[in-house]
């Protein structure tokens, strides 16, 4: 009788996240599965979490914290919220998937269609639901290219659109954590497909269009940049990239993955048409309109989802009805939709007012700790979304953020970690606050600023 071969692995959870991180390390590339989990910026060893509630995180030790990343956007509400929770379950007992539409996808994209909208007028006519952020902007992009028949893509420096071939040039998150330009395996010919300019510089969009408008496909852009640490356009900067696509045929895209659904109920793009009209009553209209825009996180509420949506008669190029192909096998996911379905419902004026009133206290709270220790920095803001730039002055493009005195930030980081907060584990990303973070919580976030400031304060330059 032959002897069953023995499984010489483990089954037994780790005890520890060291001991978590060198199983880990053993079966996958870096001992993680997106770069910036591995603490490479911040240095230590990551933390391996196995469960979450409202406004914690618990790791395999046992040890909670005080999240500040929120599953990177997603946990708007705080984290497992009871009735997305229950809509969840209940889309799972009925089938993890079926391969065949759903009701509820048409009910996700008209629950979109009706938050993104300026007096009654949505540019949302036709959504298409994908699984990812990089999805939806490599089918945005593809879908450029097909509308206008021209091959080249406009990016900013530092803007962030996930990880396909031609986005990667210098792009933030965890790009510029690794201190990398761009990745091996993309070929010189696609790269040369993206032109990268500076962010928030007219003249340099101006002279790209300018040498090379009659071939540029479309103008991809953060709506406010969240993957450099958080970097809002200036004043009319969108507005004029929208300008000018238009101008030379070009199409606009607008990728709010971050900030749609989290800075506003119609993300920066509403955030920004609300502004105008205060400031200007008799001209209530959206300023300006991109062709397309890609969503990702929020509208998901944790589960693997994102979107690419605008007019229909640039939608209606994708298959069945026109040229440009995108399928995807788990595309409007019955579990998933249920899961951002359920996130948006609950997402109403109230929390969106705690999201700001979190976000202003800690951003406020941080900055005088920083100030009392004499650390140079500026808050930087975009809604409800902010960051710390470790410079005398605001940074205005990609360059300038990446010569901040950035060795102060990992100090700053494992300090508040001891502390039992956890914040990003880079200064190129932005902190997540959610409408679970009672007044409790804040005032024990509070309470680890001076040390960590502190902490800050004593980092040394790299030799």
């Amino acid at each position: 009788m032959a002897t069953p071969m023995s499984d010489t692995t483990s089954t037994a959870a780790p005890a520890t996240n060291q001991q978590s991180f060198e199983r880990a390390r053993g079966v996958l590339p870096g001992g993680v599965n997106s770069p910036v989990r591995a603490f490479g910026s911040v240095g230590g060893t990551p933390r391996f979490y196995v469960k979450a509630s409202g406004s914690y995180v618990t790791d395999v030790e046992g040890r909670s914290y005080i999240d500040l990343v929120n599953s990177w956007g997603p946990a708007i509400l705080g984290h497992a919220h009871p009735e997305v929770i229950d809509a969840v379950q209940q889309a799972a007992s009925r089938g993890l998937g079926f391969g065949a539409s759903t009701p509820a996808e048409t009910e996700l994209a008209e629950l979109v269609r009706a938050r993104i909208s300026v007096g009654g007028v949505s540019p949302i006519e036709r959504l298409r639901l994908v699984s990812t952020g990089t999805e939806a902007t490599m089918t945005a992009i593809r879908l450029a290219r097909g509308a206008t028949g021209r091959r080249l893509l406009v990016k900013f420096a530092g803007h962030y659109h996930g990880h396909s071939d031609g986005l990667l040039a210098e792009a933030g998150s965890g790009l510029a954590t690794l201190s990398m330009p761009g990745s091996a395996g993309v070929t010189a010919e696609t790269a040369a497909q993206t032109l990268v300019i500076e962010y928030n510089n007219v003249a340099a969009l101006e002279q790209v269009f300018a040498e090379h408008g009659h071939d540029i496909a479309g103008v991809i852009f953060e709506a406010a940049a969240a993957n450099m640490g958080v970097l809002a356009p200036q004043p009319g900067f969108n507005e004029t990239i929208v300008r000018i696509a238009h101008e030379h045929g070009a199409l606009a895209i607008s990728d709010e993955v971050l900030t749609g659904f989290r800075v506003d109920p119609a993300g920066y793009w509403g955030l920004d048409a609300r502004a105008a009209a205060v400031a200007n009553p008799d001209a209530p209209e959206a300023r300006w309109v991109p062709d397309l825009f890609t969503f990702g996180k929020v509208i998901g509420g944790g589960m693997p989802l994102a979107a690419l949506g605008g007019s229909a008669r640039i939608m209606e190029l994708l298959a069945p009805l026109g040229p440009v192909y995108q399928a995807g096998t788990l595309s409007g996911n019955p579990v998933a939709v249920a899961a951002g379905l359920a996130t948006l419902r609950l997402a109403d004026d109230a929390v969106y007012s705690r999201l700001n009133q979190v976000a202003e206290t800690l951003s406020a709270e941080t900055s005088a700790a920083l100030s009392a220790e004499g650390v140079e920095h500026v808050v930087q803001h975009a809604g409800n979304l902010f960051s710390f730039v470790f410079a005398p002055e605001a940074p205005l493009n990609f360059a300038e953020v990446k010569a901040q005195q950035g060795y102060r930030y990992a100090p700053f980081f494992h300090s508040m970690l001891e502390s039992g907060v956890s914040l990003p584990p880079s200064v190129f990303e932005a902190w997540f606050v959610s409408a679970a973070h009672d007044d409790g919580v804040v005032s024990k976030i509070v309470e680890a600023l001076p040390a960590a400031a502190k902490a800050a304060a004593a980092a040394s330059a790299p030799q």
